[in-house]
């Protein structure tokens, strides 16, 4: 395992700081939050280095709970509406402050259909990620290097490509709505939880 990756096993460590902006993700056994397990906790701070916490089973991991809900850190995803509504349904926190890459991508990256993480790395960043690992069994015991690495890089540069969609945002602007659909994000992630996840509410 590189030394800038450290993985915890069932929490947090006491008295981790991450600063005004933590960046977050999660990994699953599968993508319905009902029926699939939270496996993994992604985290980092900007710097360079990724915290994964391995979540264990009928455990709550209380510093990474109080992380996640505190009002003084912003907590970067990508594609947010996913992992917001995982971390709701197993381990009952309502996460706030957001911010979301994808939706930030769409508001201002009109000109592509493409706002996967992978293609907002390269073009925003220039960074090439690999997305091999992807399905992969997170629920292993014991995780492989590779996957390890992998889930790392979901959170490593999430700061920087804030920045830049930040910029845009404020070129075009859309900052506001930007905020304004980030604010939305915890409904549409209990939306999503109580059975309307493929229903347009907004629809005729």
């Amino acid at each position: 395992m590189a030394s800038d990756i450290k993985l915890h096993k069932g929490d947090l460590p006491d008295g981790l700081d991450f600063g005004a902006a933590v960046a977050v993700d999660t990994e699953t056994m599968g993508l319905k939050p009902h029926r699939d397990r939270l496996c993994v906790v992604q985290l980092s701070a900007g710097d360079g280095r990724a915290h994964l916490v391995q979540i264990e089973a009928g455990k709550r991991p209380a510093n990474l709970i109080r992380l996640l809900a505190d009002p003084a850190v912003l907590k970067i995803f990508h594609f947010a509406r996913f992992d917001v509504a995982v971390l709701k349904k197993h381990l009952g926190v309502d996460v706030a402050p957001l911010y979301c890459t994808k939706i930030a991508s769409k508001l201002v990256r009109t000109y592509t259909d493409r706002h996967g993480l992978k293609d907002l790395a390269a073009e925003l960043i220039g960074i090439e990620m690999s997305k091999q690992q992807q399905s992969s069994d997170w629920g292993a015991a014991k995780l492989t290097d590779q996957q390890i690495a992998y889930a790392a890089s979901d959170v490593l540069h999430l700061h920087a490509m804030k920045a830049k969609l930040d910029a845009m945002l404020a070129r075009e602007g859309r900052t506001a709505l930007a905020d304004a659909a980030f604010a939305y994000l915890p409904v549409r992630a209990a939306l999503d939880l109580d059975g309307y996840e493929d229903m347009d509410i907004f629809s005729h």
